[in-house]
């Protein structure tokens, strides 16, 4: 059951990156870069990575024993040790201490970005279902 759904959301992940991809490959086109396919591939790969990543380690949200705040915590420290190590050899971020801050910095305004959308949708979710119970009481 537990492989089925890590397999489920690998895929998603998958459908993502393609998504990331693909935009990268039309800004490529549309401004007339021009990379190896090595370096096409490399970059697919390395999204790829990440896109599997992130659809397996949504699993850890499902982990009922664990308080939210582990559950997050948990989360942004192993999302963080894959992203960078890619993102480094993958020269999306370049090696240097100041593009190493700016990196952290963006990585943690996303995370928080997708954190916050999460929990107001839920919040919301969460309203309307005691509201429709309150309705049926």
């Amino acid at each position: 059951m537990m492989i089925n759904e890590a397999l489920k959301r690998s895929f998603i992940g998958l459908g993502f990156a393609a998504i990331v991809t693909f935009i990268a490959l039309t800004i490529m086109m549309m401004t007339g870069s021009e990379q190896t396919v090595a370096t096409i591939w490399e970059n697919m790969l390395g999204s790829m990575l990440v896109g599997v990543y992130f659809g397996v380690a949504s699993l850890i949200f499902e982990k009922e024993t664990w308080s939210p705040l582990k559950q997050t915590t948990i989360h942004f420290l192993v999302s963080i040790s894959i992203w960078l190590p890619i993102a480094f050899y993958l020269g999306w971020v370049p090696m240097g201490v100041v593009p190493l801050l700016i990196a952290i910095t963006l990585f943690v305004v996303s995370y928080a970005m997708f954190w916050l959308g999460t929990r107001m949708y839920f919040l919301k979710l969460e309203k309307e279902m005691n509201r429709t119970v309150s309705k049926n009481n």
